[in-house]
């Protein structure tokens, strides 16, 4: 079996913790011949680690695109840096995976989302919500209309950051605590909401979102709140609360409602999808938690053989970020924004 040869461009906490525990699951399909981090000592313990050489290291990409032997690039990079690393890294006419959101402003993201066709290469975004195995069971009953004409959904997103911040979370990184990119932890995290809800409802015609300010860098609001409406004509309510806890049990989580019942999420980690139908029948679906990110490098490496289309090109990841600008935009302007112009993104 053909192996691709990985250039790792960070290797920071989200390649230790989110792709590289899914790439040791995929040694038959992944190898990795190169890295590139500014950290030098970040480098020293992933060469001991991996087995590298010293010629295997770079801190300056740009010299990492020199390499022949690498077959594809996974970008993992603070935000401000996505679409400007990625697009320079295309220039070397190779695959490439890089993190969501796939630009830090909506400038950049309409630029990234022209890269695979002005490149003429695949390009993956790696939303791991959009492969993840609970919102992908939610779509396929939505779609078969498991609870009848879906009408309306809650969803419900709490995050502590200030108390992230203490600890050896995601949260801890300067970057993120004070973000050179609009929203903050919002965009940050917020996108992955947005593309789980238009991965199951579809196309958003129009936002209209409310936000309590703040002074902290971290992000503009402490909640931000949204009413969506979908092209399908689903309705749907959207809160984000970037620093408090939600202490009752059982969260309030992602509530789906229909003519015949109503299907519930209480939280991506919890690896089980609640059904309760009108006549009083209940169904409990199981799912393994956190298999986005090995589904979306399996998909790559199928992608790379033919087997299958690239799921999260930049076109479709677009949309997510675009959304969530929309909504900035939104809560600047106390108006309703339009957003997806057109009722579905295609795959081709």
């Amino acid at each position: 079996m053909h192996k691709i040869r990985l250039g790792i461009i960070g290797v920071g906490l989200a390649f230790e913790r989110l792709h590289y525990p899914a790439l040791e699951k995929l040694q038959d399909k992944f190898e990795i011949v190169a890295l590139c981090d500014p950290n030098q000592k970040q480098l020293a313990k992933w060469q001991q680690k991996l087995g590298l050489k010293a010629e295997d290291l770079f801190t300056d990409y740009q010299q990492m695109l020199k390499r022949q032997d690498i077959d594809a690039f996974d970008i993992l990079v603070p935000i401000e840096l996505n679409y400007v690393i990625t697009e320079t890294v295309a220039t070397a006419g190779k695959p490439i995976i890089c993190e969501k959101p796939l630009a830090p402003t909506k400038q950049q993201a309409e630029a990234a989302r022209q890269l695979t066709d002005k490149y003429q290469i695949p390009i993956l975004i790696a939303e791991n919500y959009r492969y993840s195995k609970e919102f992908n069971i939610i779509r396929d009953l939505v779609r078969e209309k498991a609870i009848g004409e879906t009408k309306y959904f809650i969803f419900h997103r709490a995050v502590d950051f200030p108390e992230d911040m203490l600890k050896d979370s995601f949260a801890a990184k300067e970057w993120r605590q004070h973000p050179e990119f609009p929203g903050g932890v919002f965009l940050d995290s917020g996108v992955h909401d947005l593309a789980a809800m238009r991965h199951v409802f579809g196309a958003i015609q129009q936002v209209q979102a409310f936000g309590v300010p703040q002074t902290q860098d971290f992000s503009p609001y402490t909640v931000v709140q949204t009413n969506l409406k979908f092209h399908n004509g689903i309705i749907g309510q959207y809160t984000f609360c970037t620093a408090g806890q939600e202490m009752l049990r059982p969260l309030i989580g992602l509530r789906i409602f229909g003519t015949e019942g109503m299907i519930y999420l209480e939280e991506t980690s919890c690896g089980f999808i609640n059904v309760a139908y009108n006549n009083g029948e209940t169904q409990l679906i199981p799912y393994q938690p956190d298999q986005g990110f090995y589904n979306e490098l399996l998909n790559f490496y199928k992608a790379s053989t033919g087997e299958e289309v690239l799921a999260v090109p930049p076109e479709m990841e677009f949309g997510d970020a675009d959304t969530i600008f929309a909504i900035l935009d939104s809560i600047k302007t106390n108006q309703v924004v339009s957003v997806d112009h057109t009722i579905e993104y295609q795959l081709v």
